[in-house]
């Protein structure tokens, strides 16, 4: 196909600049790397290795050595020296130097598009000045690669226009298509306008969709406005967007803000500004998504949370993916840690069904750092990943799915995201998470739900979410292992949070009109039962409390076997309940000094193996509690979580019943919550 009209570009090669307009160098190995020499690990080649036993009770000195050597040969961190960025979309490669694409944001996914859409061929075009040579590599779902074309470049006055094809066959299972560029030893190579294209042909619509974002957010004002001003920015962008919603939950008000009149006048009618009671992330995202739906003018609706940075060029390649796709799905994006910015979290993951919790699809590992370890060099990444859900830190839906499915469950917070794409999944709708498509975002490292009002949200969304899509009655796995969770925040003398989790339950005994009623004021609730408890008044720094006798010796420095661990959680259980019997409700005084200082990276219950009283400081660092032993609060808590959870499981089908015929995700509904109708 020569017709260049036959063509369009789904994924330009871009690179990162700060708000400030300088090169971002911190996040330049997403982009483009130095070329190294390429190993395919025996896994790779063979995959039935991992079928073969080690036997490390054979391995002497020597072995060990040349099996760790074999293990990090060629492991090194990535590096950005053969090559200069010039430009959003111009690259330079040094003289004599060899610059691979085969990063998160450059390489094509054609796994993805060969899964999910009818195109069977993508086409590289690029604008080259200089001269070197341009190598087109493809990769598999095993991630073995194979270079495809290699076109030589010698033009120092005019552009010389490269344009490569590469078919999508035998990529079902997974596999990418990207390039390295090399440099003549004499003369700089200079790239500009690099993009991937797929025939017109294949579009499954007759004209470009249109979306309409939907950000929410409660006093996170600064953050905001940047994103906003991020969406006017990009020209590209701007042109497929109709609507933004800006959904303000806070008392901090974004249009309140020093500059947020530029960019509206810069955003103009496109964007659409509302204030509304705090209803959380289910709330702010389903009005976006009610507001997408009754305008008709949008095929989607992307979700986006207020404190992720975007990378324009995500939103883009999200929607002109859905151009293609076979039939409407929910597409997201991965999640990159915010303060490590290589270090991708997580994309899409799966629920395991067993426990009601989630899981990196296909044994992935989270956290991984591409500046350590570069995509080409990981073949367990080049497969396709499928996924039963999306994280809403950016996530496009389209609106015939809202329409299908309705709007978010009305939760306020937590698993609503899950749930959504666990109700699409079972409508026929799969969530996509495409690669080269993702923002950065604070990573959980410096949450701990376990030990905020967060809790009281997780527990009852996560049964409610059982509720509506278990077939079956939870199994007596779930139970126990709801009670060591019960237990783990005992010996951990977190009794707020206990509390909190009894309080989850009862609100859901009491049903789905319950459920409504309560939306947009269980928060207070929530934090008003959080507030009688010791584990949850903090101060603001650790001189405020009476000092500690000694610091808390980390956990992970004594390693201890599995058994030996519940041996000690089961000490600690019968110790408590033994005390809890005694005339005194509580084994420490609350005139005595803290017995103990631990540090919020270490608050595992083993930690409290023995202690009454210690300070710990809160998971982002800002705050101090005293936690005191109360063993009789201790074997109440234990009592009452029992009996909920045995409640819960014999009005379970009645239960499971009322929940889904309830009509809690309708658009009726959230208009009700809305205040719009009566």
């Amino acid at each position: 196909m020569s017709d260049e009209s036959a063509w369009e570009s789904v994924a330009r090669l871009v690179f990162p600049f700060t708000a400030e307009g300088q090169v971002d160098e911190e996040v330049l190995p997403l982009y483009a790397l130095d070329w190294t020499v390429p190993h395919q690990s025996d896994v790779t080649l063979d995959p039935r290795i991992d079928l073969r036993k080690l036997d490390f009770t054979s391995l002497n000195q020597s072995r060990f050595s040349k099996l760790m050597h074999s293990s990090f040969e060629g492991l090194a961190p990535a590096t950005i020296a053969s090559y200069s960025v010039l430009s959003r979309s111009l690259v330079q490669i040094h003289p004599g130097k060899k610059t691979s694409f085969c990063t998160f944001f450059s390489a094509f996914p054609g796994g993805y598009w060969a899964r999910w859409t009818h195109v069977s061929t993508v086409r590289l075009t690029i604008q080259a000045t200089g001269k070197g040579t341009i190598a087109v590599l493809r990769s598999d779902g095993r991630g073995l690669f194979t270079t495809v074309h290699s076109q030589s470049i010698d033009s120092n006055k005019h552009d010389s226009i490269v344009t490569i094809e590469v078919p999508l066959t035998g990529m079902l299972d997974g596999g990418y298509v990207w390039f390295d560029a090399e440099a003549d030893v004499t003369t700089p190579l200079v790239l500009s306008d690099c993009s991937w294209q797929v025939p017109l042909a294949q579009h499954n619509t007759d004209t470009p969709h249109t979306i309409s974002l939907a950000i929410t957010t409660f006093n996170r004002p600064t953050y905001c406005l940047n994103q906003l001003r991020v969406m006017g920015q990009d020209a590209n962008l701007h042109q497929r967007l109709d609507t933004i919603y800006c959904i303000d939950q806070g008392q901090d008000c974004v249009d309140q803000q020093p500059g947020f009149q530029d960019v509206a006048t810069a955003l103009g009618p496109s964007l659409s500004y509302f204030h509304q009671k705090n209803l959380g992330g289910s709330g702010g995202f389903a009005r976006g998504m009610y507001e997408t739906l009754i305008a008709h003018k949008s095929y989607a609706c992307m979700l986006l949370d207020d404190d992720a940075i975007s990378e324009p060029e995500s939103i883009l390649r999200a929607i002109q993916f859905s151009d293609y796709t076979t039939k409407p799905f929910i597409i997201g994006g991965g999640m990159f840690h915010l303060d490590d910015r290589t270090s991708l979290f997580s994309s899409g993951e799966c629920i395991d069904w067993k426990r009601m919790w989630y899981y990196p699809a296909l044994g992935l590992p989270y956290n991984h750092d591409f500046a350590l370890e570069p995509l080409r060099d990981c073949p367990e990444l080049h497969q396709r990943v499928d996924e039963d859900y999306n994280g809403w830190w950016m996530c496009l839906i389209p609106c015939q799915v809202i329409q299908k499915i309705g709007l978010p469950l009305p939760v306020f917070i937590k698993f609503d995201d899950i749930e959504y794409g666990l109700r699409a999944q079972k409508s026929g709708i799969a969530t996509i998470s495409l690669p080269g498509v993702a923002v950065w975002h604070q990573a959980w490292h410096e949450k701990d739900q376990t030990r905020t009002w967060e809790e009281y949200f997780a527990e009852r969304n996560r049964f409610l979410t059982m509720l509506l899509h278990e077939p079956h009655k939870p199994t007596t796995r779930i139970m126990l292992e709801s009670f060591c969770d019960e237990i783990n925040l005992g010996l951990r003398l977190q009794y707020s949070s206990m509390a909190l989790r009894h309080l989850a339950l009862q609100d859901l005994l009491q049903g789905p009109q319950h459920l409504l009623e309560i939306v947009s004021t269980r928060l207070k609730d929530v934090n008003e039962l959080r507030s009688q408890f010791t584990d949850a008044q903090t101060k603001p720094r650790l001189d405020d409390f009476p000092s500690a006798y000694r610091q808390a010796m980390p956990t992970g420095m004594n390693p201890t076997s599995g058994k030996d661990r519940h041996i000690m959680a089961l000490k600690g259980v019968v110790t408590g309940i033994l005390h809890s019997m005694k005339r005194s409700a509580s084994t420490c005084d609350d005139s005595e000094r803290p017995e103990v200082e631990i540090a919020a990276h270490n608050t595992s219950w083993m930690s409290f193996a023995g202690i009454n009283s210690a300070l710990v400081t809160s998971p982002d660092g800002n705050s101090v509690a005293w936690l005191k032993r109360d063993n009789k609060e201790f074997a109440a808590a234990l009592k009452k979580n029992y009996q909920l959870t045995q409640q819960l499981i014999h009005q379970w089908d009645q239960l499971s019943a009322a929940y889904r015929n309830a009509h809690l995700t309708s658009v009726k509904t959230w208009e009700a919550i809305f205040g719009l109708k009566q």
